[in-house]
């Protein structure tokens, strides 16, 4: 059922970040993943993850300053290479998905 609702969840962040266009819908898509960090704490505290193996909705990184440690390294690492699908004309959009990166960049 956690995976199942994991893959829910993660999804909807997908969603939401394909919908970023302005600084309405980021702070909607920063919400949205505040609430994932704090479902993922909370599936951790009543059932620990494997030591060095990703979280049940797949966070990486379990503190806000290695979230945001991988988030400017994958922004940084992104910049090298622009021809991967990962920029957009809007900055909203960027953002978000900098701040989406910390989660599972490593």
């Amino acid at each position: 059922m956690l995976t199942a609702l994991g893959v829910l969840v993660k999804r909807d962040l997908d969603n939401l970040l394909e919908m970023v266009f302005d600084e309405k819908s980021f702070l909607n898509f920063v919400q949205a993943l505040g609430e994932d960090f704090h479902e993922e704490k909370q599936i951790v505290k009543d059932s620990p993850s494997l030591p060095y193996s990703n979280g049940q909705l797949g966070w990486e990184n379990g503190s806000i300053d290695t979230m945001l440690d991988a988030a400017a390294a994958w922004g940084n690492s992104t910049l090298m290479n622009p021809s991967n699908n990962t920029f957009s004309k809007n900055p909203w959009y960027r953002c978000a998905h900098i701040l989406y990166a910390g989660k599972f960049y490593e």
